[in-house]
């Protein structure tokens, strides 16, 4: 039977901080009883910050969070059914293995008796049953990390939090304690909150996956959901390998991108600007004259279970994923299945920013003063003689109630590495590539984030300029 009960809830959660960043932003989430739910993102996309206000090491700015059904927003940690493990495992080092998991339980006076009794039960759970007084520095990182869960779980918490709890590991380790952790999962029968930035990691241990980024959720779903039907292009992106295109819907079940007209299974309507996403495994390499398209192999890797092919088509690069070879300067035709390509409804990344206006009735951003004034972009506005500004009417218009609001494409703004040519400087925080051109986020220096179209590869964290020609701006005026 369904377990629809739910333990926690959180409830429009905001995490600002006193320089006015806002580490989690209008977050909310319902958590069934029992529940193996991750919280996947990049670094500094707000998931521990999150994990942690659940845990109550921070209280949110605003919102509400329930533990069945009661608010526990401002209870400290120690009163909350609630344990977390950390990446770091802090064990004490002077304690055996057996101190170090009845620990908590001894704080809470708990008879010694009953401590023998849960400590022997969590050591067989951890599979260190013989370990009890050996040292901690003894141990491997994975016996560590049980070690951790053991003394998580002897308290018998309603919900285990952990923080990155396999970061430590090296990878065949990692790929072990995940089959382990979701094993522990199923035979505790508690809820586990999770934080990860390891795609793989969420796909194979969740019920529940909660994509993140930039303090925001972008999508929550089932592991089958989250890599099959992606929301927007930053999930398909990051959740796995992706092959992203923008294009238009040519007809009924027909979509035109990447220079070839697809059949497709959605039915959007004939016109629409569309994101067209396909996994590398799904493309078909075919005789050329086969193909929708055709292009000329550009590079051949050997991933050990497949081959991963680029295939440059016009101004486009497709990968696939496949089990024969090929080889560069190839002509091949690619072919996609209908029900292998996910149409998603093109995003509208304008930037919009607001300007100040100086005594001359300039505008200004960023201490920077704009080639434009007021009067140029007030209809039939004018300044008189005494420096009054006046409407097409020549009714005074007081500058200090008129807003302003510039728009600007993303595809317009040119990146820079020459900081003090840019009208505002910031640092490059997340990039997609869509076949022809990167999306780049660049967080600036005044904590806005501006949508850059560039054809050219920049790194994560480079520190860049933007020039945001005049002429390509598109003026707002509210009075």
């Amino acid at each position: 039977m369904e377990q629809t009960t739910n333990i926690i809830e959180l409830r429009h959660i905001t995490k600002t901080y006193e320089d006015g960043y806002s580490a989690v932003l209008d977050f909310n989430l319902e958590v069934k009883q029992g529940e193996f739910v991750t919280f996947l993102g990049p670094s500094g996309c707000g998931k521990t910050t999150t994990l942690r206000m659940i845990a109550g090491f921070d209280l949110p700015t605003e919102g509400e969070i329930l533990l069945n059904g009661r608010p526990i927003t401002s209870l400290p940690p120690n009163k909350r059914p609630i344990n977390t493990v950390f990446q770091r495992y802090a064990l004490f080092p002077h304690m055996n293995i057996y101190e170090n998991i009845a620990f908590g339980l001894r704080q809470k006076k708990t008879p010694e008796k009953e401590i023998t009794k849960k400590v022997k039960k969590v050591l067989e759970l951890v599979d260190l049953e013989g370990f009890e007084n050996r040292r901690v520095d003894t141990l491997s990182g994975g016996q560590q990390q049980r070690v951790a869960i053991a003394r998580a779980v002897v308290n018998e918490p309603q919900i285990l939090l952990l923080d990155e709890p396999l970061g430590a590991l090296d990878l065949k380790m990692r790929k072990e304690m995940q089959l382990e952790l979701k094993e522990m999962h199923r035979e505790l029968g508690i809820t586990f909150i999770y934080v990860t930035h390891d795609q793989e990691e969420a796909l194979t241990m969740s019920d529940k996956i909660v994509v993140m980024s930039e303090g925001k959720m972008q999508q929550i779903g089932t592991p089958e959901d989250i890599y099959n039907e992606p929301i927007n292009a930053f999930v398909a992106d990051f959740i796995g390998d992706s092959n992203i295109f923008n294009g238009i819907m040519t007809g009924k079940l027909k979509a035109r991108f990447c220079g070839g007209e697809f059949i497709c299974v959605d039915d959007i309507e004939e016109g629409t600007h569309i994101t067209a996403v396909v996994r590398p495994e799904d493309v078909n390499l075919t005789a050329p004259e086969e193909g929708r398209i055709r292009g000329t192999v550009t590079s051949v890797i050997f991933k050990g279970m497949h081959y991963e092919i680029t295939v440059e088509s016009g101004k486009n690069e497709i990968v696939a994923q496949s089990v024969h070879s090929a080889r560069e300067g190839d002509r091949v035709g690619i072919q996609v299945e209908p029900d292998n390509i996910h149409l998603m409804l093109a995003e509208d990344h304008t930037n919009i920013f607001a300007v100040e206006i100086n005594k001359n009735y300039e505008l200004e951003y960023n201490g920077t003063v704009l080639p434009v004034s007021l009067p140029d972009i007030i209809e039939g506005s004018s300044v008189s003689e005494d420096g009054t500004l006046l409407d097409k009417k020549g009714l005074e218009i007081e500058p200090d109630k008129v807003r302003i609001k510039i728009s600007i494409k993303p595809q317009d703004i040119e990146l820079t590495d020459d900081q003090e040519e840019g009208l505002v400087q910031g640092y490059i925080s997340n990039l997609i590539y869509k076949g022809d051109h990167y999306s780049y986020v660049i967080h600036t220096d005044l904590e806005q984030d501006f949508v850059v179209n560039d054809e050219y590869l920049w790194n994560m964290e480079d520190q860049v300029g933007l020039i945001m020609p005049v002429e390509k701006m598109i003026f707002t005026v509210k009075k």
